[in-house]
């Protein structure tokens, strides 16, 4: 297992891997191929997480667990099918980082929570068959797609529902070599469990997901998939901290404030 994050060294942002609490800059490659670390480390507490990869696409994925289907239908209305899988397009421009602030839009109405696992593709897949496709996963990391229930149920599109700037806070860390289909995921409001959920819960496989989108586009390294949030979600409000946590991979912690 390695455990990849990117954080601001000065005033360009590095890869490195995370070793116990010690960050070590990559000094030469990335996570996506050959890369080597330095010898000279940092402490975790020394240094500022971003975001641990940037994405050309950042996909999410509707009503994947069956308790969230009557939740689902609540938000989305006749959209919240459990037959084919249903992805979405988030814009990579509202992705957080860990620590970073979640900003309530003005006017937005009640923004939702979504804990969500979040994989991280490896290499570039086109069309691959669901036997193959965990090989192009790199690893995983939490995620949070944060939602704005009433644009969501009224505006044609999700643009500004699931795309607002802060709503993909994603991290704190990719880590490789976890099983994807079987993992604890939790997400906790102001310390209180609100979602709780395995990863082998899914409607839909990691596996599954990600052959159904690569035959219509062409997923490349750093690009992230969002597998799906379980249960009840509920509103967000200014000052609320909230906690994504996968097993294996550790928490990913925003605070929201107002916009």
């Amino acid at each position: 297992m390695t455990t990849f994050l990117r954080f601001q060294d000065g005033q360009r942002p590095r890869h490195g891997v995370l070793d116990g609490q010690t960050v070590y800059p990559l000094v030469r490659g990335t996570p996506f191929g050959a890369f080597r670390r330095g010898r000279e480390g940092r402490t975790l507490s020394e240094v500022r997480l971003l975001p641990p990869c940037q994405p050309t696409k950042i996909i999410a994925m509707a009503v994947n667990y069956p308790t969230h289907v009557r939740d689902g239908a609540r938000h989305m209305g006749s959209q919240a099918s459990v037959g084919e899988p249903q992805p979405f397009l988030k814009a990579t421009s509202c992705l957080a980082g860990p620590g970073d602030d979640v900003v309530l839009p003005p006017g937005a109405g009640p923004v939702h929570y979504e804990g969500e696992m979040v994989v991280v593709i490896g290499r570039k897949c086109r069309a691959v068959s669901p036997e193959k496709a965990v090989d192009y996963v790199l690893g995983v990391t939490c995620g949070n797609d944060v939602s704005a229930r009433e644009w969501q149920r009224n505006d044609k599109q999700w643009w500004r529902a699931k795309g607002s700037d802060t709503f993909a806070p994603l991290g704190p860390w990719i880590v490789t070599g976890l099983d994807p289909m079987d993992l604890g995921l939790a997400l906790r409001l102001n310390g209180q469990t609100r979602q709780q959920a395995r990863t082998s819960e899914l409607i839909h496989g990691v596996p599954d997901v990600i052959s159904f989108i690569s035959r219509y586009m062409t997923l490349e390294p750093g690009d992230v998939i969002y597998t799906g949030t379980p249960g009840t979600t509920d509103e967000m409000r200014a000052g609320d901290v909230v906690e994504v946590e996968v097993e294996g991979v550790g928490v990913l912690r925003n605070r929201v404030r107002g916009g």
